[in-house]
Protein backbone atom coordinates (compact mmCIF):
# COMPACT_ATOMS: atom_id res chain seq x y z
CA UNK A 1 0.00 0.00 0.00
CA UNK A 2 1.45 3.47 -0.36
CA UNK A 3 1.65 6.01 2.07
CA UNK A 4 -0.24 9.16 2.18
CA UNK A 5 1.42 11.54 5.07
CA UNK A 6 -0.05 15.02 3.62
CA UNK A 7 -2.75 16.74 2.83
CA UNK A 8 -3.08 16.31 -1.21
CA UNK A 9 -4.66 15.03 -4.08
CA UNK A 10 -2.53 11.55 -5.55
CA UNK A 11 -2.42 9.90 -9.01
CA UNK A 12 -1.85 5.91 -9.46
CA UNK A 13 -1.91 3.91 -11.80
CA UNK A 14 -3.27 0.82 -11.52
CA UNK A 15 -3.36 -2.15 -13.76
CA UNK A 16 -6.53 -4.04 -14.18
CA UNK A 17 -7.80 -6.95 -16.88
CA UNK A 18 -5.59 -9.25 -18.87
CA UNK A 19 -2.53 -8.65 -19.96
CA UNK A 20 -1.77 -9.11 -23.54
CA UNK A 21 -0.24 -12.03 -25.53
CA UNK A 22 1.88 -11.65 -28.30
CA UNK A 23 2.13 -14.21 -31.11
CA UNK A 24 5.78 -15.40 -31.40
CA UNK A 25 7.97 -14.96 -34.49
CA UNK A 26 7.55 -18.72 -36.29
CA UNK A 27 9.35 -17.65 -39.62
CA UNK A 28 12.98 -17.32 -38.62
CA UNK A 29 15.18 -20.05 -39.69
CA UNK A 30 18.71 -21.26 -38.83
CA UNK A 31 20.90 -22.94 -41.30
CA UNK A 32 23.90 -24.56 -40.28
CA UNK A 33 26.31 -25.68 -42.46
CA UNK A 34 30.33 -25.05 -43.97
CA UNK A 35 30.62 -21.82 -45.37
CA UNK A 36 33.73 -19.83 -47.97
CA UNK A 37 34.71 -17.95 -44.71
CA UNK A 38 32.71 -16.18 -42.16
CA UNK A 39 32.22 -15.70 -38.53
CA UNK A 40 31.38 -18.81 -36.10
CA UNK A 41 28.62 -17.29 -34.33
CA UNK A 42 24.92 -17.46 -35.57
CA UNK A 43 24.40 -14.82 -37.75
CA UNK A 44 21.58 -12.64 -38.48
CA UNK A 45 21.28 -12.32 -42.40
CA UNK A 46 18.01 -10.59 -44.23
CA UNK A 47 19.19 -11.55 -48.02
CA UNK A 48 21.48 -13.50 -50.21
CA UNK A 49 23.37 -10.51 -50.82
CA UNK A 50 24.33 -10.44 -47.00
CA UNK A 51 25.34 -13.33 -46.87
CA UNK A 52 27.60 -13.15 -49.68
CA UNK A 53 29.36 -10.16 -47.50
CA UNK A 54 29.72 -12.17 -44.69
CA UNK A 55 30.08 -15.75 -45.75
CA UNK A 56 31.77 -15.61 -49.34
CA UNK A 57 30.43 -17.14 -52.48
CA UNK A 58 29.35 -20.66 -53.61
CA UNK A 59 32.68 -22.91 -53.35
CA UNK A 60 33.11 -26.96 -53.67
CA UNK A 61 31.51 -29.72 -54.46
CA UNK A 62 29.08 -30.91 -51.10
CA UNK A 63 29.15 -27.42 -49.94
CA UNK A 64 25.11 -26.41 -50.17
CA UNK A 65 24.85 -23.73 -47.26
CA UNK A 66 25.36 -20.95 -49.86
CA UNK A 67 22.31 -23.13 -52.27
CA UNK A 68 20.41 -23.30 -49.06
CA UNK A 69 20.16 -19.79 -47.99
CA UNK A 70 19.75 -18.25 -51.47
CA UNK A 71 16.52 -20.67 -52.02
CA UNK A 72 15.49 -19.73 -48.54
CA UNK A 73 14.71 -16.12 -50.24
CA UNK A 74 13.90 -16.92 -53.24
CA UNK A 75 10.85 -18.66 -51.83
CA UNK A 76 9.88 -15.79 -49.21
CA UNK A 77 12.23 -16.36 -46.38
CA UNK A 78 13.34 -12.92 -44.67
CA UNK A 79 15.07 -13.60 -42.06
CA UNK A 80 17.45 -16.76 -40.96
CA UNK A 81 20.85 -17.31 -38.71
CA UNK A 82 23.61 -18.49 -40.49
CA UNK A 83 25.73 -21.13 -38.11
CA UNK A 84 28.97 -21.57 -39.83
CA UNK A 85 30.30 -25.48 -38.98
CA UNK A 86 33.82 -26.46 -39.19
CA UNK A 87 35.84 -29.07 -38.76
CA UNK A 88 38.85 -30.05 -36.22
CA UNK A 89 42.01 -27.92 -37.12
CA UNK A 90 40.48 -25.12 -38.39
CA UNK A 91 42.77 -21.82 -38.14
CA UNK A 92 41.71 -18.17 -38.10
CA UNK A 93 44.79 -16.34 -40.87
CA UNK A 94 46.71 -13.50 -39.05
CA UNK A 95 49.51 -10.67 -40.24
CA UNK A 96 51.47 -8.10 -37.84
CA UNK A 97 51.41 -4.79 -39.65
CA UNK A 98 53.49 -2.48 -37.65
CA UNK A 99 52.32 -2.38 -34.51
CA UNK A 100 49.18 -4.05 -34.69
CA UNK A 101 47.79 -7.28 -35.22
CA UNK A 102 44.97 -8.30 -37.71
CA UNK A 103 43.49 -11.41 -37.50
CA UNK A 104 40.60 -12.98 -39.83
CA UNK A 105 36.83 -12.40 -38.70
CA UNK A 106 37.19 -16.44 -38.60
CA UNK A 107 38.99 -19.46 -39.83
CA UNK A 108 39.34 -20.60 -43.00
CA UNK A 109 41.49 -20.09 -46.58
CA UNK A 110 39.47 -17.69 -48.28
CA UNK A 111 40.80 -14.90 -45.55
CA UNK A 112 44.79 -15.57 -46.83
CA UNK A 113 42.97 -13.91 -50.28
CA UNK A 114 43.20 -10.47 -48.13
CA UNK A 115 45.27 -7.79 -47.76
CA UNK A 116 45.31 -5.01 -45.34
CA UNK A 117 47.17 -1.85 -44.81
CA UNK A 118 47.75 0.75 -41.98
CA UNK A 119 48.06 4.11 -43.50
CA UNK A 120 48.04 8.34 -41.38
CA UNK A 121 44.36 9.12 -41.25
CA UNK A 122 42.68 11.39 -43.46
CA UNK A 123 42.23 14.19 -40.84
CA UNK A 124 44.83 16.58 -40.14
CA UNK A 125 45.39 18.14 -36.76
CA UNK A 126 46.48 22.03 -36.22
CA UNK A 127 50.31 20.28 -36.62
CA UNK A 128 49.81 19.46 -39.59
CA UNK A 129 49.84 15.66 -38.58
CA UNK A 130 47.24 12.98 -38.53
CA UNK A 131 45.04 12.95 -35.85
CA UNK A 132 44.38 8.76 -36.05
CA UNK A 133 45.18 6.20 -38.37
CA UNK A 134 43.36 4.47 -41.43
CA UNK A 135 42.74 1.11 -41.70
CA UNK A 136 41.99 -0.25 -45.56
CA UNK A 137 41.26 -3.94 -45.77
CA UNK A 138 40.88 -5.42 -49.54
CA UNK A 139 39.65 -9.10 -50.03
CA UNK A 140 39.48 -11.36 -53.51
CA UNK A 141 37.05 -14.27 -54.02
CA UNK A 142 39.14 -15.45 -56.89
CA UNK A 143 43.00 -16.52 -55.51
CA UNK A 144 44.26 -15.63 -58.92
CA UNK A 145 43.63 -11.95 -58.82
CA UNK A 146 45.03 -11.04 -55.41
CA UNK A 147 48.24 -8.97 -56.21
CA UNK A 148 51.68 -9.68 -55.28
CA UNK A 149 52.19 -6.45 -53.50
CA UNK A 150 50.81 -4.07 -51.92
CA UNK A 151 51.81 -1.75 -54.69
CA UNK A 152 49.20 -3.58 -56.94
CA UNK A 153 46.15 -3.06 -54.74
CA UNK A 154 45.15 -0.30 -57.03
CA UNK A 155 46.05 -1.29 -60.26
CA UNK A 156 44.95 -5.16 -60.43
CA UNK A 157 41.63 -6.52 -60.27
CA UNK A 158 39.35 -4.92 -57.79
CA UNK A 159 38.57 -6.50 -54.89
CA UNK A 160 35.67 -8.48 -53.95
CA UNK A 161 35.18 -6.86 -50.73
CA UNK A 162 36.69 -3.59 -50.03
CA UNK A 163 36.19 -1.97 -46.25
CA UNK A 164 37.85 1.28 -45.34
CA UNK A 165 38.28 2.32 -41.75
CA UNK A 166 39.21 6.55 -41.67
CA UNK A 167 40.66 8.56 -38.27
CA UNK A 168 40.76 5.53 -35.64
CA UNK A 169 42.35 6.67 -32.40
CA UNK A 170 44.67 4.48 -30.05
CA UNK A 171 43.06 6.42 -27.21
CA UNK A 172 40.45 4.00 -25.58
CA UNK A 173 38.44 7.39 -24.35
CA UNK A 174 38.05 8.37 -27.84
CA UNK A 175 34.76 7.77 -29.96
CA UNK A 176 37.04 6.92 -32.99
CA UNK A 177 38.84 4.02 -30.84
CA UNK A 178 40.18 1.56 -33.10
CA UNK A 179 38.24 -1.28 -30.98
CA UNK A 180 34.90 0.21 -31.38
CA UNK A 181 34.55 1.39 -34.94
CA UNK A 182 36.48 -2.09 -36.22
CA UNK A 183 35.89 -5.02 -33.63
CA UNK A 184 32.86 -6.56 -32.80
CA UNK A 185 32.11 -7.74 -36.21
CA UNK A 186 31.83 -3.69 -37.20
CA UNK A 187 34.33 -5.01 -40.64
CA UNK A 188 33.53 -8.69 -42.37
CA UNK A 189 36.52 -9.11 -42.65
CA UNK A 190 38.91 -8.64 -40.01
CA UNK A 191 39.31 -7.51 -36.14
CA UNK A 192 42.73 -5.63 -35.09
CA UNK A 193 44.55 -5.45 -32.24
CA UNK A 194 47.12 -2.87 -31.08
CA UNK A 195 50.58 -3.66 -28.87
CA UNK A 196 50.93 -1.33 -25.81
CA UNK A 197 53.60 0.62 -28.01
CA UNK A 198 51.56 1.02 -31.25
CA UNK A 199 52.41 4.38 -32.52
CA UNK A 200 50.12 6.48 -35.42
CA UNK A 201 51.98 5.23 -38.94
CA UNK A 202 53.91 7.58 -41.22
CA UNK A 203 54.68 7.98 -45.10
CA UNK A 204 52.82 5.85 -46.70
CA UNK A 205 52.33 2.99 -43.86
CA UNK A 206 52.74 -0.26 -43.48
CA UNK A 207 50.81 -3.73 -45.28
CA UNK A 208 50.26 -7.35 -45.33
CA UNK A 209 48.89 -10.06 -46.57
CA UNK A 210 46.98 -12.57 -44.20
CA UNK A 211 48.39 -15.82 -43.74
CA UNK A 212 47.74 -18.79 -41.47
CA UNK A 213 44.51 -20.01 -42.67
CA UNK A 214 42.93 -23.20 -42.28
CA UNK A 215 39.71 -25.03 -43.48
CA UNK A 216 40.12 -27.98 -40.80
CA UNK A 217 39.44 -31.64 -40.99
CA UNK A 218 36.35 -32.98 -43.34
CA UNK A 219 33.20 -32.25 -40.90
CA UNK A 220 31.45 -34.87 -38.45
CA UNK A 221 28.30 -35.14 -37.02
CA UNK A 222 29.86 -33.77 -33.87
CA UNK A 223 31.60 -30.77 -35.22
CA UNK A 224 27.60 -29.53 -35.73
CA UNK A 225 27.12 -29.53 -31.54
CA UNK A 226 30.27 -28.30 -29.77
CA UNK A 227 29.55 -27.41 -26.48
CA UNK A 228 32.37 -25.23 -24.58
CA UNK A 229 31.58 -23.75 -20.94
CA UNK A 230 32.15 -20.01 -22.44
CA UNK A 231 29.29 -19.36 -24.27
CA UNK A 232 31.08 -17.24 -26.50
CA UNK A 233 32.66 -20.40 -27.97
CA UNK A 234 30.06 -22.68 -28.22
CA UNK A 235 29.11 -23.90 -31.77
CA UNK A 236 26.80 -25.05 -33.77
CA UNK A 237 23.63 -26.57 -32.23
CA UNK A 238 24.96 -25.78 -28.95
CA UNK A 239 25.06 -21.84 -29.87
CA UNK A 240 22.04 -21.66 -31.15
CA UNK A 241 20.47 -22.79 -27.02
CA UNK A 242 21.81 -19.19 -26.24
CA UNK A 243 19.14 -16.83 -25.18
CA UNK A 244 19.51 -14.25 -28.08
CA UNK A 245 18.47 -16.75 -30.63
CA UNK A 246 15.75 -17.50 -28.93
CA UNK A 247 13.25 -16.11 -32.36
CA UNK A 248 14.67 -19.28 -34.28
CA UNK A 249 11.66 -21.52 -35.00
CA UNK A 250 13.15 -23.97 -37.59
CA UNK A 251 16.18 -25.47 -38.02
CA UNK A 252 17.95 -27.04 -41.15
CA UNK A 253 21.30 -28.29 -42.00
CA UNK A 254 21.27 -28.94 -45.98
CA UNK A 255 23.46 -31.95 -47.05
CA UNK A 256 23.56 -33.79 -44.23
CA UNK A 257 24.04 -37.71 -43.53
CA UNK A 258 21.12 -38.37 -41.10
CA UNK A 259 23.01 -38.73 -37.82
CA UNK A 260 23.60 -35.33 -38.27
CA UNK A 261 20.06 -34.78 -39.27
CA UNK A 262 19.32 -36.96 -36.15
CA UNK A 263 21.13 -34.09 -33.80
CA UNK A 264 19.33 -31.52 -35.41
CA UNK A 265 16.03 -33.16 -34.38
CA UNK A 266 17.03 -33.94 -30.99
CA UNK A 267 17.98 -30.11 -30.68
CA UNK A 268 14.41 -29.25 -31.67
CA UNK A 269 13.30 -32.21 -29.47
CA UNK A 270 14.85 -30.65 -26.72
CA UNK A 271 14.33 -27.05 -27.30
CA UNK A 272 10.17 -27.71 -27.59
CA UNK A 273 9.35 -24.19 -29.45
CA UNK A 274 11.78 -25.18 -32.60
CA UNK A 275 11.12 -27.41 -35.83
CA UNK A 276 13.50 -29.57 -37.73
CA UNK A 277 13.15 -30.14 -41.85
CA UNK A 278 15.14 -32.50 -42.84
CA UNK A 279 16.50 -33.51 -46.90
CA UNK A 280 16.87 -37.17 -47.86
CA UNK A 281 20.26 -38.28 -49.20
CA UNK A 282 21.26 -37.69 -52.22
CA UNK A 283 20.96 -40.82 -55.35
CA UNK A 284 17.80 -42.26 -53.64
CA UNK A 285 16.68 -43.97 -56.50
CA UNK A 286 14.73 -46.80 -54.65
CA UNK A 287 11.96 -44.47 -53.36
CA UNK A 288 10.64 -47.57 -51.32
CA UNK A 289 13.72 -47.71 -49.28
CA UNK A 290 13.13 -44.68 -47.84
CA UNK A 291 12.26 -44.64 -44.10
CA UNK A 292 12.78 -41.41 -41.91
CA UNK A 293 11.24 -42.61 -38.73
CA UNK A 294 13.51 -45.66 -38.28
CA UNK A 295 16.73 -44.04 -40.66
CA UNK A 296 16.58 -40.55 -38.94
CA UNK A 297 14.05 -40.57 -35.72
CA UNK A 298 10.51 -40.88 -35.35
CA UNK A 299 9.52 -37.35 -34.08
CA UNK A 300 6.85 -34.50 -33.91
CA UNK A 301 9.35 -32.12 -34.20
CA UNK A 302 10.58 -32.84 -38.00
CA UNK A 303 9.57 -33.30 -41.54
CA UNK A 304 10.99 -35.27 -44.03
CA UNK A 305 11.65 -34.40 -47.81
CA UNK A 306 12.24 -35.98 -50.76
CA UNK A 307 13.56 -35.37 -53.51
CA UNK A 308 16.44 -33.25 -54.12
CA UNK A 309 15.63 -30.65 -57.20
CA UNK A 310 18.10 -29.24 -59.61
CA UNK A 311 18.87 -25.27 -59.33
CA UNK A 312 20.14 -22.70 -61.67
CA UNK A 313 23.87 -21.88 -59.67
CA UNK A 314 23.81 -18.34 -59.06
CA UNK A 315 27.75 -17.70 -60.30
CA UNK A 316 27.71 -19.48 -63.18
CA UNK A 317 24.02 -20.74 -64.36
CA UNK A 318 24.74 -24.10 -64.54
CA UNK A 319 22.33 -26.63 -63.42
CA UNK A 320 23.45 -27.61 -59.72
CA UNK A 321 21.41 -31.01 -57.66
CA UNK A 322 21.14 -29.57 -54.63
CA UNK A 323 19.20 -30.80 -50.81
CA UNK A 324 15.25 -29.41 -51.18
CA UNK A 325 15.72 -27.84 -48.04
CA UNK A 326 16.51 -24.38 -47.96
CA UNK A 327 13.27 -24.02 -50.67
CA UNK A 328 11.14 -25.64 -47.98
CA UNK A 329 12.06 -23.35 -45.40
CA UNK A 330 11.27 -20.48 -47.49
CA UNK A 331 7.97 -22.09 -47.98
CA UNK A 332 7.47 -22.15 -44.34
CA UNK A 333 7.75 -18.89 -43.86
CA UNK A 334 5.66 -17.32 -46.85
CA UNK A 335 2.89 -19.81 -45.82
CA UNK A 336 3.45 -17.97 -41.93
CA UNK A 337 3.45 -14.51 -43.15
CA UNK A 338 0.73 -14.27 -45.70
CA UNK A 339 -1.60 -17.10 -44.11
CA UNK A 340 -0.90 -17.92 -40.69
CA UNK A 341 1.14 -20.67 -39.16
CA UNK A 342 -1.93 -22.77 -39.21
CA UNK A 343 -1.78 -23.38 -42.90
CA UNK A 344 -0.22 -26.29 -43.91
CA UNK A 345 3.17 -25.20 -46.13
CA UNK A 346 2.09 -27.06 -49.19
CA UNK A 347 1.26 -26.88 -52.35
CA UNK A 348 3.12 -24.23 -53.16
CA UNK A 349 5.84 -23.80 -56.38
CA UNK A 350 10.01 -24.12 -55.83
CA UNK A 351 10.89 -20.78 -56.80
CA UNK A 352 14.45 -20.96 -58.81
CA UNK A 353 13.46 -24.82 -58.91
CA UNK A 354 14.14 -26.22 -62.45
CA UNK A 355 13.99 -29.81 -62.42
CA UNK A 356 13.93 -33.10 -59.90
CA UNK A 357 16.43 -35.59 -59.39
CA UNK A 358 13.47 -38.28 -59.54
CA UNK A 359 10.02 -37.78 -60.93
CA UNK A 360 7.53 -38.93 -57.94
CA UNK A 361 4.37 -40.40 -59.60
CA UNK A 362 0.90 -40.93 -57.37
CA UNK A 363 1.97 -44.36 -57.29
CA UNK A 364 5.10 -43.70 -55.50
CA UNK A 365 3.42 -40.89 -53.20
CA UNK A 366 0.96 -43.78 -51.83
CA UNK A 367 4.05 -45.74 -50.79
CA UNK A 368 5.99 -42.88 -49.24
CA UNK A 369 3.23 -40.52 -47.91
CA UNK A 370 2.39 -42.90 -44.78
CA UNK A 371 5.83 -43.69 -43.99
CA UNK A 372 6.11 -39.42 -43.68
CA UNK A 373 8.10 -39.04 -46.66
CA UNK A 374 6.35 -35.17 -48.14
CA UNK A 375 6.94 -35.67 -51.61
CA UNK A 376 8.25 -32.93 -54.17
CA UNK A 377 6.25 -33.44 -57.32
CA UNK A 378 6.08 -32.03 -61.10
CA UNK A 379 2.71 -31.49 -62.45
CA UNK A 380 2.29 -30.50 -65.95
CA UNK A 381 1.29 -26.89 -66.29
CA UNK A 382 1.49 -26.35 -62.60
CA UNK A 383 5.23 -25.98 -61.86
CA UNK A 384 7.49 -28.17 -59.04
CA UNK A 385 5.43 -28.24 -55.97
CA UNK A 386 5.74 -28.82 -52.65
CA UNK A 387 3.20 -31.65 -52.48
CA UNK A 388 3.34 -33.05 -48.48
CA UNK A 389 2.76 -31.49 -45.07
CA UNK A 390 3.47 -34.96 -42.66
CA UNK A 391 5.76 -34.68 -39.76
CA UNK A 392 7.99 -38.44 -39.49
CA UNK A 393 5.80 -38.67 -36.30
CA UNK A 394 3.97 -42.25 -36.31
CA UNK A 395 1.23 -40.76 -33.60
CA UNK A 396 -1.40 -39.59 -35.74
CA UNK A 397 -2.47 -36.59 -33.24
CA UNK A 398 1.03 -35.10 -34.46
CA UNK A 399 0.94 -36.50 -38.44
CA UNK A 400 0.75 -32.85 -39.60
CA UNK A 401 3.56 -30.16 -39.77
CA UNK A 402 1.11 -27.10 -39.38
CA UNK A 403 -0.48 -28.72 -36.10
CA UNK A 404 2.57 -29.20 -34.54
CA UNK A 405 3.81 -25.49 -35.41
CA UNK A 406 0.51 -24.48 -34.40
CA UNK A 407 1.00 -26.02 -31.15
CA UNK A 408 4.54 -24.26 -30.64
CA UNK A 409 3.25 -21.08 -31.47
CA UNK A 410 0.77 -20.86 -29.05
CA UNK A 411 2.83 -22.70 -26.19
CA UNK A 412 5.49 -19.99 -26.87
CA UNK A 413 3.54 -17.19 -27.36
CA UNK A 414 2.14 -18.20 -23.94
CA UNK A 415 4.93 -18.64 -22.37
CA UNK A 416 7.26 -15.64 -23.03
CA UNK A 417 3.74 -13.56 -22.49
CA UNK A 418 2.75 -14.58 -19.08
CA UNK A 419 6.34 -14.49 -17.32
CA UNK A 420 5.06 -11.89 -15.03
CA UNK A 421 2.34 -14.69 -13.40
CA UNK A 422 5.24 -15.42 -11.58
CA UNK A 423 5.43 -14.70 -7.66
CA UNK A 424 2.01 -12.87 -7.99
CA UNK A 425 -0.51 -14.04 -5.13
CA UNK A 426 -1.98 -17.55 -6.59
CA UNK A 427 -5.88 -16.65 -5.35
CA UNK A 428 -9.21 -16.38 -7.71
CA UNK A 429 -8.17 -12.67 -9.06
CA UNK A 430 -4.92 -14.38 -10.60
CA UNK A 431 -6.47 -16.84 -11.55
CA UNK A 432 -9.44 -14.96 -13.23
CA UNK A 433 -6.86 -12.42 -15.00
CA UNK A 434 -4.61 -15.33 -16.21
CA UNK A 435 -7.92 -17.12 -17.49
CA UNK A 436 -9.17 -13.44 -19.71
CA UNK A 437 -5.09 -13.41 -20.85
CA UNK A 438 -5.24 -17.04 -22.46
CA UNK A 439 -8.86 -16.43 -23.51
CA UNK A 440 -8.69 -13.03 -25.68
CA UNK A 441 -5.51 -14.45 -27.31
CA UNK A 442 -6.58 -18.24 -27.99
CA UNK A 443 -10.04 -16.26 -29.58
CA UNK A 444 -7.73 -13.74 -31.93
CA UNK A 445 -6.23 -16.70 -32.64
CA UNK A 446 -9.86 -18.35 -33.85
CA UNK A 447 -11.49 -15.74 -35.55
CA UNK A 448 -7.97 -15.86 -37.98
CA UNK A 449 -8.88 -19.80 -38.79
CA UNK A 450 -6.29 -21.56 -36.93
CA UNK A 451 -8.55 -23.18 -34.68
CA UNK A 452 -11.65 -25.51 -35.84
CA UNK A 453 -15.07 -24.58 -34.65
CA UNK A 454 -18.44 -22.37 -35.41
CA UNK A 455 -18.35 -21.40 -31.69
CA UNK A 456 -15.76 -20.00 -29.08
CA UNK A 457 -16.23 -23.20 -27.04
CA UNK A 458 -15.96 -25.81 -29.71
CA UNK A 459 -12.69 -23.89 -30.82
CA UNK A 460 -10.84 -23.40 -27.43
CA UNK A 461 -11.62 -24.22 -23.39
CA UNK A 462 -9.55 -22.37 -20.86
CA UNK A 463 -9.91 -23.90 -17.19
CA UNK A 464 -7.75 -22.55 -13.93
CA UNK A 465 -8.76 -22.90 -9.67
CA UNK A 466 -10.05 -25.13 -7.68
CA UNK A 467 -11.05 -27.67 -11.23
CA UNK A 468 -7.38 -27.49 -12.32
CA UNK A 469 -5.38 -27.45 -8.93
CA UNK A 470 -5.76 -29.37 -5.41
CA UNK A 471 -4.77 -27.76 -2.28
CA UNK A 472 -1.34 -29.88 -1.82
CA UNK A 473 -0.81 -27.46 -5.40
CA UNK A 474 -1.38 -24.32 -3.50
CA UNK A 475 0.28 -24.87 -0.50
CA UNK A 476 3.67 -26.16 -3.18
CA UNK A 477 2.95 -22.71 -5.23
CA UNK A 478 1.93 -23.91 -7.86
CA UNK A 479 -0.73 -22.63 -10.63
CA UNK A 480 -1.95 -25.13 -13.04
CA UNK A 481 -3.83 -23.53 -16.19
CA UNK A 482 -5.34 -26.32 -18.66
CA UNK A 483 -6.06 -25.13 -22.35
CA UNK A 484 -7.76 -27.03 -24.90
CA UNK A 485 -7.58 -26.26 -28.33
CA UNK A 486 -8.70 -27.95 -31.58
CA UNK A 487 -6.84 -27.08 -34.49
CA UNK A 488 -7.80 -27.13 -38.21
CA UNK A 489 -6.01 -30.32 -40.34
CA UNK A 490 -5.30 -29.91 -43.87
CA UNK A 491 -7.70 -31.21 -46.49
CA UNK A 492 -5.07 -33.92 -47.59
CA UNK A 493 -7.92 -36.05 -49.29
CA UNK A 494 -10.22 -34.38 -51.50
CA UNK A 495 -13.42 -36.90 -52.34
CA UNK A 496 -15.82 -35.55 -54.80
CA UNK A 497 -18.83 -38.20 -55.25
CA UNK A 498 -20.71 -37.67 -58.41
CA UNK A 499 -23.84 -39.36 -59.26
CA UNK A 500 -26.10 -39.60 -62.32
CA UNK A 501 -30.01 -38.00 -61.07
CA UNK A 502 -32.74 -38.84 -63.51
CA UNK A 503 -35.51 -37.12 -63.54
CA UNK A 504 -38.78 -38.68 -62.23
CA UNK A 505 -42.04 -38.31 -63.47
CA UNK A 506 -44.64 -36.65 -62.39
CA UNK A 507 -48.07 -37.62 -60.94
Amino acid sequence: MPEYLAPGVYVEEIERGPKPIEGVATSTAAFLGEAQRGPLVPWLTTSYGEYLRWFGDVFGAGKFLPYAVKTFFDNGGRRCYVTRVVGAGAAAATADVGGFTVTATGPGTAYNNTWVRILPGSTRGADGNPVGFRLRVDHWANPADVPDDAGGIDEGPISTIAEDFDDLSLDPASPAYFDKRVNGFNSSLVQISAADDAELPTGDGVSAQLDGGADGDPLTPADYDVNDPDPGRRRGLKALELDRFREVAIVYAPGVDYDTASKVVTHCERNRFRFAVVDSLQGLGNASGIEPRSDVTDTKYGAFYYPWIYVSDPRSGVRTLVPPGGSVCGIYALTDNTRGVFKAPANETLAGAVDLEYDINQGTQEVLNPRGVNAIRRFPGRGIRLWGARTMSSDPLWKYVNVRRLFIFLEASIYNSTQWVVFEPNDPRLWARVKQTVTLFLRTQWREGALLGLKEEEAFSVAVGRETMTEDDLLNGRLIVEVGVAPVRPAEFVVFRVFQKTQEAKS
